[in-house]
């Protein structure tokens, strides 16, 4: 159940959406603030892209894979380099889009399944989520990656999951299994281990994607299905809810200062007219900011014999 319903705080008026960059992308996600850049991926096509110069802005490939691209978090101490949700697996992705595989977990799943989603904790571990293709029920899964290089899965038995994301100090994550239409709120331990699952909400209408956490602990969610954007209190009461233009909202970005949120969109699945501009970047000014994208900090000792260590990472 959703905690007590907190007191009544001021919902401010909807924000104007207006087209951060237009885009061709069939399925963007991840969207991070990185060095004072948007950073996102086109998920089926392998595509890692930025947005540079002011709305509306220009997308610029960082990076093209063979496999699907969920999302990144930059590496600590190695400019231009990334952890990567991608294909069945977690890898480390060079300035030069060279990946170097930690490993594969999603190899032996009973139905053919992909990385989705990801982000990193305050304290540099990465966090990952899979899900099937074909939506099988149950078949998707929560994975942590520790600074040493290791992978861990945390949480199974949801279908798409989606998120994740963190309070400031790290004690809180928030994950969705988005075909439940279910956000979980999980507090961890010092280890990163959840010590419960609980409900926090249970969405009516549309499903919850990409969230993220502002500096005033409020969730943000993009709504597939839905077009819209929730904003909700700590305790899982509704405080706003963004009307958008175009269906399938994927991910969403606070800007760490200027009080703009930013929201990847997908034309996947949409068939004729009448969706908006699906696949594009939106943007709306908001009373609201959220740190900048927590990098991903290796274990300064090596992690594993020679050719298991990521830096520098093996082409493949």
């Amino acid at each position: 159940m959703p905690h007590s319903t907190p007191p009544a705080e001021h919902a401010p008026a909807p924000a104007p959406v207006r087209i951060l960059a237009d885009s061709d992308c069939e399925l963007g996600e991840g969207a991070r603030w990185v060095d004072g850049r948007l950073v996102f991926t086109d998920i089926l096509a392998g595509r890692l892209l930025e947005i540079t110069g002011q709305a509306p802005g220009h997308i610029r490939n960082l990076a093209a894979l063979n496999v699907p691209l969920g999302a990144v978090a930059p590496v600590h101490g190695v400019p231009g380099s990334w952890i990567a949700a991608a294909g069945t697996g977690i890898a480390l992705l060079d300035a030069e889009g060279h990946l170097a595989w930690l490993a594969h977990p999603e190899d032996r799943t009973r139905v053919p399944t992909r990385m989705n989603d990801g982000a990193c904790d305050p304290l540099g571990r990465f966090w990952a989520t899979s899900m099937p293709y074909d939506n099988a029920v149950r078949a998707g899964s929560l994975y942590r990656i520790d600074t040493d290089g290791s992978v861990h899965r945390i949480l199974h038995g949801m279908t798409v999951v989606n998120g994740p994301a963190f309070t400031d100090d790290g004690s809180i994550l928030y994950v969705a299994d988005s075909a439940a239409g279910i956000i979980y709120r999980c507090p961890l331990d010092a280890d990163g281990t959840p010590t419960d699952q609980q409900v926090f909400t249970r969405l009516a209408n549309g499903s919850p994607d990409g969230m993220t956490v502002d500096t005033q602990g409020h969730l943000w969610v993009a709504v597939w299905g839905a077009g819209q954007v929730h904003r909700y209190h700590p305790s899982g009461a509704l405080l706003a809810a963004l009307d958008l233009p175009t269906p399938q909202p994927t991910s969403v970005c606070l800007h760490p200062t200027a009080g703009r949120l930013m929201i990847t969109t997908a034309r996947y699945g949409l068939v004729g007219h009448g969706h908006g501009p699906a696949g594009a970047v939106l943007a709306a000014e908001v009373d609201a900011t959220a740190p900048a994208a927590r990098p991903y900090i290796p274990s300064p000792r090596p992690f594993g014999p020679p050719e298991r260590r990521p830096w520098p990472p093996s082409t493949e």
